[in-house]
């Protein structure tokens, strides 16, 4: 905004106050051997005014470019904003998700224990092997193992939004929500409405527009330019003095390039090829902003199916173990059967989560790509919030 200001302040007329105080003492020797000694003083005051005549709109081209480059600025600021809401969203997601999992390997611990005691008195009653009762000790190792990354990376994502959200590491917790169910989709509107919605492409628009009038005021910057200067200024030898004598001027110039070394020349071509760029950045701002709405549409669609594909499995898997648990107490298998269906069981549980967990990235993606205008309502943070600094907390 303020380099937008100053684009625009050729505009008007510029008035400078102007004062002087000169003292001068010059001494003379004469031919007689004596020196005299003369004293001058001279006081002035005054104004100074300028004014470029705007005859090609070159001082016009040059506001329009910069108000348009402010803009593109705040659309960046919107889209940055975004980007964080989004990241923000994410990470809350990653963290209930990773809560859930643990929440699971907590539960299957205690099953795994309690098939480990059963096991134990089996053989203890000679009817299990040794063998089965080491099987499910690994077992129980196996999902005791899993745990400790599960609560390191729930640490570490907690440290990632406090991050995002202006805060040290270690001085945010929130509370267990579990993954939320998702609405059906929002509407994708007219691709008009997808390129109106995206700040960045609206950025991308703003710059080649502002790019169009930096040509013009290359350009304008080849032709003569008239300026009209004014002055008005009181003088005095002394201040009793100084509003007697009085000096008012008017003058205007006219100044055109003649040899100037292609300088003015280059600088037209440099703002054409710089327009060049911004339209194959706006171009390619389009392109990206319908290629993640449709990314995000496809694999939230084939999610949803991957997603309902695993429920079904698990119910099979949740199936297969129970028959294999018969089939171990009746004595007409060995205890692998049952093993293995319970990893399986146990894998897809955590699976599950995983999936719920990346089908709603799915949708935050996908409302991060569709935009919005809600960034438009932001305010700049005050200066107390500035200054309040968050302490660590222990733990």
């Amino acid at each position: 905004r303020a380099s937008a200001v100053q684009a625009g302040a050729g505009l008007y007329p510029t008035l400078d106050a102007t004062g002087g105080y000169t003292h001068t003492r010059q001494g003379t020797e004469a031919q007689g051997g004596g020196r005299s000694m003369t004293v001058t003083e001279d006081h002035s005051l005054g104004l100074s005014a300028g004014y470029e005549v705007d005859l090609w709109n070159r001082i016009g081209s040059a506001a329009k470019s910069g108000a348009l480059k402010a803009e593109a600025g705040r659309e960046d600021v919107n889209a940055a904003a975004m980007t964080v809401a989004g990241e923000v969203a994410a990470k809350w997601v990653e963290i209930q998700a990773q809560r859930r999992k643990k929440a699971i390997l907590q539960e299957q611990i205690k099953v795994n224990r309690t098939y480990l005691e059963l096991i134990e008195l089996r053989f203890r009653n000679a009817l299990a092997t040794a063998l089965d009762v080491y099987q499910q000790r690994e077992n129980v190792a196996r999902v005791k193992a899993e745990l400790p990354p599960v609560e390191s990376e729930e640490r570490i994502l907690l440290h990632e939004l406090a991050l995002l959200l202006g805060r040290p590491a270690g001085s945010l917790d929130i509370e267990d929500a579990g993954l939320p169910e998702l609405n059906d989709l929002p509407g994708a509107g007219l691709p008009s409405d997808l390129l109106a919605n995206r700040p960045d492409v609206r950025s991308a628009g703003l710059k080649l527009r502002a790019a169009d009038w930096s040509v013009a005021e290359a350009r304008a910057n080849r032709l003569p330019s008239l300026t009209l200067t004014g002055q008005g200024a009181y003088s005095g030898a002394q201040l009793t003095n100084l509003f007697d004598n009085w000096l008012l001027s008017l003058a205007g110039s006219v100044m055109g390039p003649i040899l100037d070394g292609g300088y003015r020349e280059a600088a037209v071509e440099k703002a054409r090829g710089e327009a060049d760029e911004q339209l194959a950045d706006y171009k390619s701002a389009v392109y990206t902003a319908f290629k993640e709405v449709e990314d995000a549409l496809a694999r939230e669609r084939w999610q949803k199916k991957y997603l309902q594909a695993h429920e079904t499995q698990l119910q099979a898997a949740r199936t297969s173990l129970d028959e294999a648990i018969s089939r171990y107490r009746q004595g007409l298998d060995d205890y692998l059967p049952v093993l293995s269906a319970l990893m399986t069981v146990q894998d897809l549980e955590l699976a599950l989560v995983e999936d719920h967990k990346n089908l709603i990235l799915y949708r935050i993606a996908l409302h991060r790509a569709l935009g919005g205008g809600w960034t438009n309502e932001l305010q700049p943070p005050q200066a107390e919030e500035l200054a309040a600094t968050p302490q660590p907390t222990e733990g």
